[in-house]
């Protein structure tokens, strides 16, 4: 009786481990990325399709000048920020603007406003924001270079607005790559919520540089790149970076559209007219898994002076008063 009992819990355990590992087995298998494109395509819209979503120097000044329930996020440097600020904008770390927005209820605030220097980082960090789920943030257009001439640094460098690869770029057709499959997702987490949750915050924590690269980068060494033109197909034929594939804004990175034909095996480079769209589409893609960059200024730094779209100007530099 003794060695059939002990024979029967044998059995027993040798049952609940196998149950057990059949029960890890499942946790495994879920697709967290096949989960998360899922939550994001069906709460509202799919939000990459919403970029951009910036709001102009004029519009941010009226809100100071009137007192508007506005609320302004300035992720520059703390040096910087000492120096020169918009009236009541508080200094916040990039890595840090989730938390700050959160911790500080400003889903309660009309808008809340990104400024950063040229408004690509601030483009990045509201990317993350809006895919979060947050619908009342907005980056500056321009980044404080457009705020006053004291400030226009980003955009009034030679470095960055010009024409050296205006000769390079071609009006040649490059097909979308074959559909393929979405990147590999480990957070260990099951629900989609807490699944976008870890990676927007893992977004965050690799900060912007992590989220762009040069355009000497990409012409340097093409190869290296799939490089996606966020354009329409009438600037895309007028001229673009030789492989470049267009992509067209706000209809064309869903998973019943061309979202799967991006690689999972290499750096998608994404450029735009000024690399603030690019910024926002570059964020949302890395929340997803890919590794994607945004091409630091877009074409305003390859070739300004005849590029269609939104061009950079001296005009775009206000007067406007700084905060104590």
């Amino acid at each position: 009786m003794k060695n059939t009992k002990i024979l029967l819990l044998s059995v027993l355990s040798a049952f609940l481990f196998f149950a057990s590992c059949d029960d890890d087995d499942d946790a495994v298998v879920i697709n967290e990325a096949n989960e998360l494109i899922e939550y994001l395509e069906s709460t509202g819209g799919t939000v990459v399709n919403t970029f951009p979503v910036m709001i102009k120097t004029t519009d941010v000044n009226s809100a100071v000048l009137t007192s508007a329930d506005q609320y302004v996020m300035d992720i520059r440097d703390a040096d910087d920020y000492t120096i020169s600020h918009i009236e009541g904008a508080v200094n916040v770390l990039a890595s840090d603007v989730l938390t700050h927005y959160e911790a500080n209820n400003l889903q309660d605030y009309e808008t809340v406003v990104i400024a950063c220097y040229s408004g690509q980082t601030a483009g990045w960090a509201n990317g993350l924001l809006r895919t979060m789920g947050y619908t009342n943030t907005k980056d500056m257009k321009w980044g404080m270079c457009g705020w006053n001439e004291s400030t226009s640094g980003s955009w009034t460098s030679a470095n960055n607005v010009g024409n050296m690869y205006a000769t390079q770029l071609v009006p040649d057709v490059t097909a979308k790559a074959v559909e393929g499959n979405l990147p590999e997702l480990n957070t260990g987490e099951t629900d989609a919520e807490d699944i976008l949750r870890d990676r927007v915050e893992t977004v965050f924590a690799e900060g912007f540089g992590e989220a762009n690269v040069s355009s000497a980068a990409v012409f340097a060494a093409s190869e290296n790149y799939y490089i996606v033109n966020y354009w329409n197909e009438t600037d895309y034929s007028w001229g673009h970076i030789p492989g470049a594939i267009q992509y067209t804004p706000t209809a064309s990175l869903t998973s019943d559209t061309f979202l799967k034909t991006l690689p999972t095996d290499k750096i998608i480079a994404v450029y735009c007219y000024t690399g603030q769209t690019s910024a926002h589409v570059a964020a949302y893609l890395r929340v997803l898994g890919y590794n994607a960059k945004s091409i630091l200024f877009g074409v305003n730094g390859m070739s300004h002076d005849d590029m269609p779209g939104t061009v950079w100007a001296d005009t775009e530099i206000h007067d406007y008063t700084f905060g104590q």
